[in-house]
């Protein structure tokens, strides 16, 4: 039992740090927010792109793990279902990894729409798809043969964690985010941004595969 409840709180923290993570990488826009409110110089207008950022990533992890609450329906499946779901986060950071060109469509995205490039740009990115592994270890998977009304009733759990990890996760990021962008906002400005980028890309495809490839292992042994 206590190795169970430590297991289960290694896969929550690794939600939040994983949200966190997200939340640094530029990628996920919050130098958008930044230069919203110095574009504005007001504090309110960069507050509102932070929380359109939030709502378009809140959106998009739902969108990738509500299907993955669906598995209960096919119990007798988890380890299969873990196991493509690993590979399916390995292949996309190999192909991140290979094709580092970021998706010219995000460009066409106006600045008013702020939600909507957030989601776009999780999806492109496979940030969804890195909760995956996580949220499949959190599932409940252990009253396969308690018949359909307990098969429906821990989808419904399933379900629920599925929303819970998606916002503790992007409230992670938002933080996250959000530290950094008022930090620029307030003391440092744009031109340091401009001189100090960084570039998360490699690191963020190698943290797929990693993620994707314990999600495998974590399958094939029954955790």
């Amino acid at each position: 039992m206590d190795a169970e409840l430590t297991s289960t709180a290694a896969l929550w923290w690794a939600v939040l740090i994983s949200g966190v993570y997200h939340g640094v990488n530029p990628g996920m826009g919050w130098p958008l927010a930044v230069s919203a409110g110095l574009m504005e110089a007001r504090r309110g207008a960069m507050a509102k792109a932070l929380a359109a950022l939030a709502i378009g990533h809140l959106v998009a992890m739902t969108a990738i793990l509500l299907p993955f609450s669906m598995m209960t329906l096919l119990l007798d499946w988890q380890s299969e279902i873990r196991i493509g779901a690993g590979l399916l986060v390995v292949s996309m950071g190999i192909y991140l990894l290979i094709n580092r060109k970021h998706p010219r469509f995000l460009a066409r995205v106006p600045p008013s729409r702020l939600a909507l490039w957030s989601f776009l740009a999780a999806m492109a990115h496979g940030a969804g798809l890195m909760l995956v592994p996580i949220y499949l270890g959190l599932c409940g998977t252990d009253v396969a043969d308690a018949g359909h009304q307990a098969a429906q009733q821990l989808m419904g759990q399933n379900i629920l964690t599925a929303l819970t990890v998606a916002g503790a996760h992007t409230l992670a990021m938002t933080f996250a985010g959000g530290v950094l962008a008022v930090i620029i906002y307030l003391w440092l400005g744009l031109r340091f941004l401009s001189k100090t980028w960084f570039n998360l890309d490699i690191v963020w495809a190698l943290s797929l595969i990693l993620v994707g490839a314990f999600g495998i292992y974590s399958a094939h042994i029954g955790h």
